[in-house]
């Protein structure tokens, strides 16, 4: 999520009282691959994907996995959707601990690989079971390496989310998105000057023209069938008019009043594997909750209703085939399921 800083009283301020929010970008680029290449070698069962569903880029993570049935080789635990000055937590888990790992809060795990550590401690993060130490919270090249290094342990059936003929024009799409849209958001709603809300505002709003143009003709970003450029894209989009919109002061339009990007954003909501991952609840608490230099109250929106997202889309008249020549993932996993949409509304 979002680094910030933290006080001794909590979590501390996110806007830049200078001006323009900047990302710290510095993660843990350690991977766990085929090879094992970084002495971490894909392994089923042996590590701990740490998540929070408030949080888009660890959405990614959890779509992904999904999408390529990766389930049971890479159990997840599950943050609470608010952290204390210590960071996430595992308030949901029975004695505010994760069942696997045991510990409270994800700090745990990093302080037991690089003691004192000073940066973020972030979600998607995946943690070594054996040792208890944090392997990586590189969410950039996370789904990427799920989707390139895990392939002995795909379900039958799964998607090319990141296709060889494909990558070069995925990864400009990303890039873009990324700036202006991904962290764009961020940059509108931690902006400390009204020039640099300005100019934050601007770049969202022509990216997602852009985007709702190309999209007109086409049912998916890239190709004919659902790439890792949709997921990253969804995981904005979903939350755009829950938090975004207000919250953030993204307030040109909401997403239901961007026809094209709406009607996109529901054709994915409806395709297994991506609504059935969202919480509104936890993403709503999560950033109005935790942003108090933002919402000083604390006071968690009602709205907006969130039964929109199930209705008819029509964008399966463009033609493509969400999953290529694969199938859609199945059920999900007992203790992942999400509440319905009518019991997610505050």
């Amino acid at each position: 999520m979002a680094d910030t800083t933290i006080t001794e009283t909590g979590p501390g301020s996110y806007v830049n009282p200078d001006g323009a929010f900047t990302r710290d970008q510095r993660y843990i680029a350690t991977r766990i691959t085929a090879d094992g290449r970084d002495g971490y070698p894909v392994e089923a069962g042996r590590y701990r994907l740490v998540v929070s569903r408030a949080c888009p880029w660890a959405g990614r993570m959890v779509i992904v996995r999904r999408l390529l049935g990766l389930e049971e080789a890479l159990p997840m635990g599950v943050a609470g959707p608010t952290h204390d000055k210590r960071s996430w937590t595992f308030d949901l888990d029975p004695d505010g601990r994760d069942p696997v790992l045991g510990i409270e809060r994800l700090q745990e795990a990093f302080f037991a690989r690089f003691p004192g550590y000073e940066r973020g401690i972030t979600v998607p993060a995946i943690v070594d079971v054996p040792t208890g130490q944090v392997v990586t919270n590189d969410y950039r090249q996370m789904t990427l390496d799920l989707s390139l290094e895990w392939t002995a342990l795909h379900r039958p059936g799964a998607p090319e989310l990141y296709p060889a003929p494909l990558r070069d024009e995925i990864d400009f799409i990303n890039e873009q998105v990324f700036e202006d849209v991904n962290d764009g958001v961020y940059r509108c709603g931690f902006a400390g000057s009204q020039q640099a809300y300005e100019a934050a505002y601007r770049r969202l709003f022509g990216r997602l023209d852009a985007l709702s143009e190309r999209l007109s003709t086409r049912r998916y970003l890239v190709g004919d069938t659902i790439t890792e450029a949709d997921v990253r894209l969804f995981c904005t989009l979903v939350r755009f008019d829950a938090v975004y919109h207000g919250h953030f002061k993204c307030n040109r339009s909401k997403l239901t009043e961007l026809p094209v990007l709406w009607a996109y954003a529901r054709d994915l909501f409806t395709t297994p594997g991506f609504g059935d991952t969202i919480h509104f609840g936890h993403i709503k608490s999560h950033y109005y909750e935790v942003h108090r230099d933002i919402n000083p109250t604390g006071i968690v929106p009602a709205g907006p209703d969130p039964s929109g997202w199930l209705t008819p889309h029509h964008r399966e008249q463009l033609g493509g085939r969400p999953f290529g020549d694969g199938t859609p993932p199945g059920p999900v996993p007992p203790g992942e399921t999400v509440p319905p949409l009518t019991d997610q509304v505050l």
